[in-house]
């Protein structure tokens, strides 16, 4: 018999999220949808005087910022009703109404940047001078002046901006694709019962410990991929053309430099993350080595890289217990910071269990004035505990933000984003290794804190080197292929995983599955974030109540100053190889520590 998911209607409600306190209804969302239409006819009016005086310049800005803010809210609603139940037509159909919606907002307001950046410094002066209003934004205007050489009239910018859901095309395909429509067969998991694969279960069984379930689960489910590479291949090179034509057009010399120029991140940070990874992948190495040898393995594959070394202990963890375990976790953050976390506990910001055409994955989401919600696929085990942890520490983030920064600053770009909640996991890390005295399971707790430093800093450091290749290959003409994208994901991903690890014709397909190559230099965030967790934890641990201060200037800080500015603020410099130097001597501590428990364990 087939295991069946529930469809979304059969989903307990308390398992599900409440977006009714977003809208009360799909008709007030219709109404806000309308205001804001109404509201974008205004944009002449204000982007011909925007500059001619300190009360106009100031009413520019807040009608952008105020019809930004509409749209947000409205974006949210739409997006989290899809990602609900992508089979869904009706909200599907809403999340691209949205999307139009946010191409026509983007071109309404396009006249403001490059009306401030056409400004001389004295006039710019003058105008503060004329509104003293203007001074509650003086690093929201910092922001804009320093993109002087990379906006555009306002002529072409609203060209552009008019064109951003065409430029999204790929990115909404791929979706479409690989949320829905495509179709990855059937396996039989551990009981002997035939499940219908997805993303979650792909997951769950690739942590099984029978090798026969994980070699068929990966083989079936890369099967679909291998069958659409050429779909896929022409999706991700339209979108590399893309991003490397908006970057040329802006006057950057790469997509990256564009990309990282939007969190005011200099390039050296990406630099450096590679280049220490790469001073680090000997310990990668050493680790894959090591599990081929404990699982017992002639050859180590692909699949064999996500099960549990030793086995799966008794540490199977219902989502209820694992809420209690996240609070035990958290509490050295203080009775404040959990207070927020029972609020999403008791108010549903959070959508629980995986259903028929949910969106996969997890992840936090929300804007200035919706709740931070979080979606999960839950699954019974400690990886899901983490994956709980993790998108809470990025609910709270948002949550502190909001309740701290006014609507300009309130909230944080993206390289800012994994910290918090890669701290969070760094805390629940540390909580278990605390509390856990058998062996065994404390071997399993150090496995899954390896696997997760090799997910984290290793795996995404090698996505951001080929997203970065990607770019350049066709900046320098070469055609994005899927047979040379195959081939050059599949050189990398051994660079990476080494000697030990048997080349998998399948491997070579994953870059197919991997959404965020579509998220425009997002990546190499998880990476420097979880870097510049491993210190923030540490400093809450170790340094007292000035420590947790510290870090919680950082969690209410938002967008008010520059993201590396306001990291460096609260105690950890990005700009330096120290953080990442010594979040692999962890790695390299606990590796060691994991050797010897195995060794006794023998």
């Amino acid at each position: 018999m087939v295991k069946q998911i529930p469809t979304r209607d059969e989903v307990a409600t308390e398992k599900t999220w409440d977006l009714s306190t977003i809208f009360p209804s799909d008709e007030a969302w219709f109404d806000a949808v309308d205001k804001i239409e109404l509201a974008t006819e205004s944009s002449d009016e204000y982007a011909k005087k925007v500059t001619q005086s300190g009360q106009d310049l100031y009413d520019g800005l807040t009608y952008g910022l105020q019809l930004m803010r509409q749209l947000e809210k409205v974006y949210v609603y739409a997006s989290m009703k899809a990602d609900q139940d992508t089979t869904n037509t009706f909200y599907q159909g809403l999340n691209a109404q949205a999307g139009a919606l946010a191409a026509k907002v983007s071109a309404a307001i396009a006249f403001f940047d490059p009306a401030i950046v056409a400004l001389t410094d004295s006039e710019i002066k003058q105008l503060f001078a004329d509104e003293p209003r203007l001074n509650d934004f003086k690093h929201y205007f910092k922001a804009i002046l320093i993109q002087r050489g990379h906006v555009l009239s306002r002529e072409s910018e609203e060209l552009l901006a008019g064109a951003s859901d065409i430029f999204n095309a790929s990115q909404n395909t791929f979706s479409i694709l690989d949320n829905a429509d495509i179709e990855f067969g059937t396996v039989e998991n551990d009981e002997g019962e035939i499940e219908k694969l997805t993303n979650g279960v792909y997951s769950r069984l690739l942590e099984s410990v029978d090798p026969v379930v994980r070699k068929n689960t990966f083989t079936t489910f890369y099967e679909a991929y291998i069958k659409l590479q050429n779909t896929y291949g022409t999706l991700i090179s339209s979108h590399v053309k893309q991003q490397n034509y908006l970057a040329r057009v802006h006057h950057y010399s790469s997509a990256r430099e564009a990309a990282l120029a939007q969190n005011f991140v200099p390039e050296k940070v990406y630099d450096t993350l590679v280049e220490e990874t790469h001073r680090a992948l000997p310990l990668l190495h050493r680790y894959v080595a090591l599990r081929k040898k404990l699982l017992g393995l002639s050859e180590l594959h692909s699949y064999d890289l996500y099960t549990p070394i030793l086995g799966t202990p008794d540490y199977q963890i219902d989502y209820e217990t694992a809420k209690a375990e996240a609070l035990e976790a958290l509490a050295p953050l203080g009775k404040d910071y959990l207070d927020v976390v029972n609020q999403a506990y008791d108010n549903r910001w959070i959508d629980v269990v995986e259903n028929k055409g949910k969106r996969s994955g997890a992840y936090s989401g929300g804007s200035y004035d919706t709740k931070p919600f979080i979606l999960l696929n839950w699954v019974d085990n400690l990886n899901n505990l983490h994956t709980l942890v993790h998108e809470m520490g990025h609910s709270v983030h948002s949550y502190e933000t909001r309740q701290n920064q006014p609507y300009h600053y309130g909230d944080y770009p993206i390289f800012l984003a994994e910290i918090a909640s890669t701290t969070n996991e760094n805390l629940l890390t540390d909580y278990l290794l605390n509390k856990i005295e058998d062996k065994a399971l404390r071997a399993y707790v150090l496995n899954q804190f390896l696997d997760g430093m090799k997910g984290t800093m290793f795996r995404q450091t090698q996505f951001a080197e080929f997203e970065q290749w990607m770019h350049e290959e066709d900046a320098a003409g070469t055609p994005l292929t899927a047979d040379v994208l195959n081939q050059a994901y599949a050189e990398l991903n051994q660079t990476y995983y080494g000697p030990a690890l048997t080349v998998d014709t399948e491997i070579a397909h994953e870059w197919e599955r991997i959404p965020h190559f579509y998220y425009d230099f997002y990546v190499f965030q998880y990476a420097t974030g979880f870097a510049a967790a491993t210190a923030f934890s540490e400093q809450i641990l170790h340094d007292g109540p000035e420590g947790v201060a510290a870090y919680k200037g950082f969690l209410k800080a938002g967008s008010s100053d520059f993201p590396v500015d306001i990291v460096k603020q609260a105690g950890v410099d990005m700009t330096k190889p120290d953080y990442l130097r010594e979040t692999y001597r962890i790695f390299e501590e606990r590796l060691n520590e994991f050797e010897q428990l195995v060794d006794d364990l023998a």
